[in-house]
């Protein structure tokens, strides 16, 4: 058996949990937030409102929230789980019945969707980014709304001198939106439609950008992976060399 959990610096995320059981058993319990799960490895049983379902590798699980429901592995070998609890402010509370009826969905691309997420908690702008485009998913499969395209075609510049204003430590999602007085996701497919590129990953080139020229003018690395925004020298790295195939070390030399 082995945990974690973690609160993401995410709007609508409430708690990050990942999980590897193999004899525990959840009794009968509620939350207070939406519960989105995957599983890697094993197969679980549960009851949601006195009614039996299981949960799949293959497939997204949302339970709702205030809903009675526990938990068990299918096999004696146990399950390994990721979830992330969402907030009201990602879906709303009307969709509660829909979900206590289906909460099993057997969607890839709501999966690796899911599954992309976890990879970048840590990456604010772009785990927000990603919500906001699984939220519209589930909103479809629950609610069958269909994605809106902004018919605004200034509003992507308007993001973008947005993000060129905040830098280096930018600006999160949900304060874009309210600026701009729009959706998170209008802002992601207004701004991959024009630029070719979501948002996080222009914001990220910038940074790097910034810090480049803080490395040629000879600060070292530590001090400009504060001063372009990135969490601590790693963080720089990682996005330096993926964006300009070198580290910064090697960049400067």
């Amino acid at each position: 058996m082995s945990t974690t959990a973690w609160k993401p610096a995410v709007d609508g995320i409430k708690e990050a949990f990942h999980a590897s059981f193999t004899t525990h058993a959840y009794p009968t319990h509620t939350h207070d937030a939406w519960t989105l799960m995957v599983l890697d490895d094993g197969a679980v049983k549960y009851e949601l409102d006195r009614h039996e379902h299981g949960a799949l590798v293959s497939a997204v699980t949302l339970l709702p929230p205030h809903v009675p429901h526990d938990g068990r592995s299918a096999y004696p070998t146990g399950f390994r789980k990721r979830v992330l609890y969402l907030d009201d402010t990602v879906l709303p509370d009307e969709l509660i019945g829909k979900a206590v009826d289906t909460p099993m969905l057997p969607d890839p691309l709501l999966r690796h969707r899911v599954h992309q997420l976890h990879l970048v908690l840590d990456e604010p702008l772009e785990a927000a980014s990603r919500l906001a485009l699984i939220a519209e998913r589930l909103r479809h499969h629950f609610a069958g709304t269909a994605p809106v395209v902004h018919a605004d075609p200034t509003l992507a510049n308007r993001l973008r001198q947005l993000l060129d204003a905040s830098l280096p430590h930018g600006i999160s999602l949900a304060d874009a939106a309210q600026e701009l007085q729009t959706s998170p996701t209008h802002l992601v497919r207004a701004f991959g439609s024009r630029f070719g590129l979501p948002p996080h990953k222009y914001l990220t080139a910038r940074r790097v950008d910034l810090a480049r020229g803080l490395l040629v003018e000879g600060r070292p690395a530590a001090e400009v992976a504060v001063l372009a925004g990135f969490h601590d020298q790693s963080h720089l790295t990682r996005h330096f060399r993926r964006v300009l195939g070198t580290s910064p070390g090697r960049f400067v030399r």
